[in-house]
């Protein structure tokens, strides 16, 4: 059971730095930016396929662990 704890400081660790990344970084090259007069669209594409991939390896690393 401990090693479980360890797991999930490090997952949490993994997220808080993607966070910061994002934060600090900004937008991606690849996201999508669209600026009207009246409107501005911002769709983070590859911001969203970088986070879909830490998910899917967090889930991964956890259900091979657990």
């Amino acid at each position: 059971m401990h090693d479980a704890g360890r797991y999930i400081i490090g997952l949490g660790i993994v997220l808080i730095l993607f966070g910061l990344f994002v934060t600090v970084v900004g937008k991606l090259p690849g996201d999508i930016v669209v600026r009207r007069e009246n409107f501005t669209f911002y769709f983070p594409i590859t911001t969203s396929i970088l986070f879909s991939i830490l998910l899917s390896l967090m889930f991964y690393l956890f259900s091979k662990f657990f």
